[in-house]
């Protein structure tokens, strides 16, 4: 996305990192970048700072904000951390991501697809996300909007499973069939 948008990538927030999980694909395909890893879990962060020792800095969010300047970031990045937020508080995130990301800067939010059967499946079926909520792909651009980010667009991502791998790099060409596993909302600050 990055390289189709033509972002230079020097600095990026991880929203909702988590035990930093995200970093080792940070790491691999930003190597020069500071990295942020955010979460509402000191916990999340202290497992993720002994995973991943000098990955970067670790933020606390508290009080519904991040604790960092206004236009920080070049690329804000979200994986499967909107769906356990409340619906009514998408957009409230979404501004303060705005916020914290540089004008020009990308926003990129991946998502479970609701559209998908095997997708809802798994995230009925997983205790981890007993409380999730998932989005429809719409209703998040819509949300970006609101939260005044400019033009936001969907691309679908997962179509095959591991046993058809090999069908792999169709998937390049699949990004707007809205039956992938996940999507990626995106869109830029003006």
């Amino acid at each position: 996305i990055v390289e189709r948008e033509r972002i230079d990538v020097s600095r990026i927030c991880d929203f909702g990192s988590g035990i930093g999980n995200s970093i080792p694909f940070f790491r691999r395909y930003f190597p020069a970048a500071s990295l942020t890893s955010s979460d509402v879990s000191e916990r999340s962060l202290a497992l993720s700072r002994q995973r991943y020792p000098g990955a970067g800095d670790c933020v606390l969010i508290e009080d519904s904000r991040i604790p960092c300047e206004a236009d920080s970031f070049d690329v804000v990045f979200s994986a499967c951390v909107f769906h356990h937020i409340p619906h009514d508080e998408h957009v409230m995130w979404l501004e303060e991501l705005h916020r914290v990301t540089r004008p020009g800067g990308l926003i990129a939010v991946f998502e479970h697809n609701p559209l998908n059967p095997l997708t809802v499946h798994a995230v009925n079926t997983c205790p981890f996300d007993e409380n999730a909520r998932l989005i429809f792909a719409r209703s998040l651009a819509k949300r970006l909007s609101a939260g005044g980010w400019m033009s936001p667009r969907i691309r679908y991502n997962l179509f095959f499973p591991r046993r058809l791998a090999g069908l792999r790099p169709l998937e390049a060409s699949l990004g707007w069939l809205p039956l992938g596993a996940q999507y990626v909302a995106f869109a830029r600050k003006a």
